[in-house]
């Protein structure tokens, strides 16, 4: 793939972002480098350039001539805040990918801007490590997510109330399709500038959400209408990876559906739908069973934004698709992971229901039972060192539920990521575990172990496909 750059973005003018200088940091460092995705947007760069291009921020060849931090509002906790924007990142450059998609390399800890507010505008490494980590154990499970492109250490001190301190820092940078926040139309509609949330619209239209190019009639519905389908599915794609985010503010959805920004983040380490993952979420809001509802309340905050520009009704009837998209995701996502293919009808979500029924009473390890059961595997699963679960009598009406359905590409099985006793995943435990000997001994090599497993499972989930996108079920 060449090199391909499209900075769109910064031609809508000072309105939507601020020009910024990058921090001045005292070392650069390579901690994380994502040859896969580099390959696949032509910037694979020497060390030098890697250095050059991200970490000191000097702009790439024919794109942005200026970082920018994009001016944004959202409600935090359901509470609206005026007073953020990108406050320790910033829109870097944008960029064509092998299937002609537009994507942005924005980053996260690169310092201050006038958003910052009292923030430092820098980032922990172990912050970035767990951004990697959340990153590309999404991507093997097939959620559409953001990717970390690079990390850098950077050699400065930080001082956090919420870790042992002073610990170390870094800036990282991450590749996806848009940065472009519910938010950003929530500071244009608080200030009544329907003109800039029309620009944003029409932005959003002609260079990120295509199925709405195809949709006559009013613009504004048809992005809601994209964004809401995008979210319900990615909603469900999380439910399905036992995913917690942890923080569904306004600021952390985007119209495109995608995955992004990974702070508190948790894994399921089986069926509870109160799990929380952010330590500062007293009451549950953003649990693990409360994110469909979370992201169906943020697109009523998108749609609000977009009735100062659209016809009302239209809007509404875009916001309500979001539950039935939802469903359907929610049943093709459960049946992704298991490696079956739906029946086609009301059983499908019985099935799913049952399902979590089972692992609720049993409290069944949530990744295990994917993997054991994966493509409807009884063999595989009845000789694994979990099989006395599957002998449970509660188990017997999800087990005909699995063994009634097709597998999809059952070759997959053959792939030595399903040789293993368990599979690689990504509770508390395993992040905590791999963070000690690097904070301890600048010992890196569990990391890099844990990074190759998690690269074995996203081909063994995904052999045979032959391509690489954001959109796994998809490919757009």
């Amino acid at each position: 793939m060449t090199y391909h750059p499209d900075p769109r973005f910064a031609a809508l003018g000072p309105d939507f972002a601020a020009a910024v200088e990058p921090a001045d940091f005292p070392k650069a460092r390579p901690v994380w480098w994502n040859e896969r995705w580099a390959h696949e947007v032509g910037l694979t760069v020497d060390e030098e350039d890697r250095a050059k291009h991200f970490h000191r921020f000097e702009p790439l060849a024919d794109n942005q001539t200026e970082a920018l931090a994009i001016k944004y509002h959202g409600h935090q906790f359901r509470v609206y805040n005026p007073e953020i924007g990108d406050g320790r990142g910033f829109l870097f450059a944008q960029l064509r990918d092998s299937q002609d998609r537009l994507l942005d390399l924005g980053t996260k800890g690169s310092g201050q801007t006038p958003f910052s507010r009292s923030g430092d505008g820098r980032l922990t490494l172990k912050g970035a490590v767990r951004e990697i980590l959340a990153a590309e154990m999404l991507e093997a499970l097939g959620v559409y997510t953001s990717k970390l492109f690079s990390v850098f250490e950077t050699g400065e001190p930080l001082h956090r109330g919420d870790e042992p301190s002073p610990t170390r820092s870094a800036v990282m940078t991450r590749l996806q399709h848009s940065h472009l926040r519910f938010g950003v139309f929530q500071r244009h509609a608080y200030h009544e500038q329907p003109e800039l949330i029309g620009q944003l619209v029409e932005y959003a239209i002609e260079y990120l959400l295509p199925e709405a190019q195809q949709v006559d009639g009013d613009r504004a519905a048809a992005l809601l209408a994209a964004t809401a389908e995008r979210s319900a599915r990615l909603a469900a794609q999380w439910m399905a990876a036992g995913f917690v985010h942890g923080v569904l503010n306004t600021d952390n959805l985007v119209v495109t559906g995608e995955s992004f920004d990974y702070g508190p983040w948790r894994f399921l380490p089986h069926f509870e739908p109160g799990f929380t993952a952010a330590y500062f979420d007293h009451s549950g809001l953003y649990a693990y069973a409360r994110q469909p509802e979370s992201v169906f309340w943020a697109l009523q905050q998108l749609a609000g934004a977009l009735t100062l520009v659209g016809d009302r009704d239209a809007i509404i009837e875009a916001l309500s698709t979001y539950p039935d998209h939802y469903r359907a995701a929610l049943i093709e996502s459960f049946h992704h992971r298991l490696g079956l293919e739906p029946l086609g009808t009301d059983a499908d979500a019985s099935f799913v229901t049952s399902l979590l029924d089972f692992m609720k009473e049993i409290e069944a390890p949530w990744e295990a039972f994917f993997f054991d059961w994966f493509c409807g595997s009884a063999e595989r699963a009845d000789a694994c060192a979990r099989a006395p679960i599957y002998a449970d009598e509660s188990f017997l009406p999800v087990r005909a539920q699995i063994l009634d359905r097709t597998p999809v590409r059952p070759e997959r099985l053959a792939h030595r990521y399903f040789e293993r006793d368990a599979p690689i995943h990504m509770t508390i435990e395993t992040v905590e575990g791999l963070w000690a000997p690097i904070a301890e001994q600048d010992d890196w090599s569990l990391f890099h172990t844990v990074i190759g497993t998690i690269a074995e499972a996203r081909a063994g989930y995904d052999l045979g496909r032959g391509r690489v996108g954001f959109l796994p079920e998809t490919g757009a």
